[in-house]
């Protein structure tokens, strides 16, 4: 996909996202009373401007969309006429302005609900089946006992009905103590425990790096042995197989997992292998003869298939919500992503999760290109996440974000009198300081995943 839909889709992300913000702001501004001189929404030369209002509030739409801005009165960026003292910042209450500073974050988290809601309402729920694949001989998986074909059902005694509770429960988990217990259905029906235990705190933290969490754990979910597209003239097509079919078995080991056909078939390049599938509810074999390829270095087989693109039907698990059960649903899931964020935030501070994890314009500007190519749905995923993300990191005790201004304001308002300028200078200076920090690593990562 080409830089510049990434692009276009990012500004159109943050665009919207920053004007939440800062309208969250702007409203509670005025109903708390404060003056508001200018909303702005983007940055540099105003493109377009009108003045409203008995206050004369400057509405900006600038050249740069990239941000926005709320400018309220403050005498201490310039004089301010007598009669209007009592509506400059300075001079509001302290809880008054501690609200104004919350209110951008939380319109963020509100925008994510909202949107949340309106999807579920909309859509309802599918959730793909967390059904285990293939499991790595030797691995954390294989010794805790997990096998092809389980469906978790509990981790660490809290339910679990989709893949992404799978997701977020471990990753909770590695980054924490590292032992989950699991409750699993067997694909024989009987209900038996596992357990993933990883006591070694700097594989716990390998285990939190992007894409090493199953890979370190030694299993991946499970896709079904279909056939999603045959290549012409590999062979696969030239012995008759289709896309659809079920391969059932290779040289008579049953299979279940994509994965283990994989597996199967690498191991041998050049050789006539027997493959068994099921088309129209009909068990065939054929024989064919695998290719030999040599990839990284190591010499392999293959017949030139690939799984299907979409989870099938009996792997989904789909309900219809009505608007008090979406609102809920919503509200929960906001508030569980919000707080699982916290806590890797967190733990990523003390070293327990891997720095490679923060993710920098370049990787969000092409999430945001790659969700607007799937579709509208996918996007408003995506909007959800970064909202909810741009809420929690505003709320951090950095002193250049709302975090670090609210906790200007609430040291003013135990100790009864306003921070001293050098003060705030220096925590302004350290906050940015930080923030530069933050981002160089978050670009860096961006580079890194780009050159692989």
């Amino acid at each position: 996909m080409s830089l510049i839909w990434h692009a276009l889709w990012f500004a159109v992300a943050v665009g919207l996202l920053v004007t939440v913000h800062e309208f969250g702001h702007f409203w509670v501004a005025r109903r708390l009373g404060f003056k508001v001189l200018r909303f702005s929404v983007g940055f540099g030369r105003p493109l377009l401007k009108r003045v409203a209002g008995a206050d004369r509030i400057e509405y900006v739409l600038a050249a740069i969309p990239l941000g926005g801005y709320v400018k309220l009165l403050d005498e201490r960026e310039g004089p301010v006429a007598p009669e209007e003292l009592a509506r400059s910042f300075t001079r509001r209450p302290p809880w008054q302005r501690i609200v104004v500073l919350l209110a951008g974050p939380a319109f963020n988290i509100l925008f994510a609900v909202l949107v949340l809601w309106g999807m579920l309402w909309v859509s309802g729920t599918t959730e793909v089946r967390p059904l285990v694949g293939q499991v790595t001989a030797g691995s954390v998986a294989a010794a805790g006992g997990l096998q092809v074909g389980d469906e978790i059902q509990a981790l660490n005694g809290s339910q679990i009905s989709s893949q992404r509770d799978v997701v977020f429960g471990l990753l909770d988990v590695m980054s924490s103590r590292g032992q989950a217990d699991l409750r699993v259905r067997g694909s024989n029906g009987q209900v038996r425990a596992a357990a993933l235990s990883v006591p070694d705190p700097m594989q716990r933290r390998r285990l939190t790096e992007p894409a090493e969490l199953f890979h370190g754990l030694g299993f991946q979910f499970l896709v079904p042995a279909v056939l999603g597209t045959v290549e012409a003239g590999g062979p696969a097509a030239r012995a008759g197989l289709r896309a659809g079919d079920v391969i059932v078995a290779i040289n008579g080991t049953a299979l279940q997992d994509f994965g283990e056909l994989v597996t199967q078939v690498n191991a041998h390049p050049g050789e006539l292998i027997r493959i068994d599938y099921r088309r129209d509810r009909m068990v065939h074999s054929v024989s064919l003869q695998a290719a030999s390829e040599v990839v990284e270095g190591k010499r392999i087989g293959r017949i030139h298939v690939a799984p299907p693109r979409q989870v099938p039907e009996s792997m989904l698990r789909h309900s219809a919500l009505g608007p008090g059960a979406a609102l809920v649903r919503a509200s929960d899931e906001a508030w569980s992503m919000t707080v699982l964020q916290a806590r890797l935030f967190w733990r990523m501070v003390l070293g327990r999760v891997s720095l490679k994890n923060l993710s920098g314009p370049l990787s969000i500007a092409e999430y945001a290109g790659d969700s607007a190519e799937a579709g509208a749905a996918s996007f408003l995923g995506f909007l959800v996440i970064i909202s909810l993300s741009l809420g929690f990191l505003n709320l951090l005790p950095i002193p250049i974000l709302d975090g670090g201004q609210i906790l200007f304001q609430l040291v003013e308002w135990l100790k009864g009198s306003p921070l001293s300028e050098r003060a705030q200078a220096l925590g302004q200076q350290l906050g940015i300081a930080l923030l530069i920090v933050l981002m160089g690593v978050a670009l860096y990562n961006d580079i890194a995943r780009q050159f692989g």
